[in-house]
């Protein structure tokens, strides 16, 4: 047995994972947000940001095969974590009062499964368009707004949204806990970096959709 394969085997190998995977995904995810933030700016210069983006399909495409493995590694740790959870306590607490949960780390499953449902579909939506009701592949600001002016279309991207700043909540935090990079605390619920950026994403997210679906941007 290799190295590797040990190191994959192991409960500590597979939290190593998810935490490497989670921030090379919140780094995308910050990233991604930013760059839709552009919308704001009118069509030119939202629509010259997506041409950007696919001038180098060999790149765009090599990012896209990355940010994959980073999402499948993230999601089978995850369940195999959670597996192993299961294993150690197949019968739960009669009664349970935890301390210093969050909301945020309860539903963090129930968030990463409609997250991985919202992924598909966000990019049926506006990669392929096979969703969207009138696709163009040169005019992305068009897409934005004829897609978030359909009410459940822009409900469900609301929802998703807060299903994201709870999981990017509780999984910021986790994955700087798990590389060492936070000190150990006695205030386990001060978690300013993780609350910042979960904030900082969701909201820039949300007040995109709203401001097309309420007409503020046209």
């Amino acid at each position: 047995m290799g190295p590797l394969v040990r190191f994959w085997r192991s409960t500590i190998g597979k939290k190593i994972v998810m935490a490497v995977t989670g921030v090379l995904l919140v780094g995308f995810i910050v990233g991604h947000a930013m760059g839709n933030l552009i919308v704001f700016r009118g069509p030119e210069a939202f629509n010259a940001y997506a041409a950007f983006l696919k001038s180098n399909m060999s790149l765009l495409w090599t990012a896209r095969a990355g940010l994959l493995a980073a999402v499948v590694l993230h999601i089978i740790a995850a369940y195999q974590l959670t597996r192993l959870q299961q294993r150690a306590r197949p019968i739960g607490y009669q009664h349970r009062d935890p301390q210093v949960s969050t909301l945020a780390a309860r539903t963090i499953r129930w968030g990463g499964a409609l997250l991985f449902v919202f992924v598909i579909y966000h990019l049926l939506h506006f990669t392929t368009g096979t969703v969207h009701p009138s696709f163009s592949h040169v005019d992305a600001y068009s897409n934005v707004l004829i897609g978030f002016r359909v009410w459940w279309v822009a409900l469900f991207y609301l929802v998703a949204m807060v299903a994201l700043g709870l999981h990017l909540y509780h999984g910021v935090w986790s994955s700087i806990r798990t590389l060492g990079l936070a000190r150990p605390t006695y205030q386990p619920l001060k978690r300013r970096a993780a609350l910042v950026i979960a904030l900082a994403v969701s909201l820039a997210f949300v007040a995109i959709v709203m401001s097309v679906a309420l007409g503020m941007v046209r």
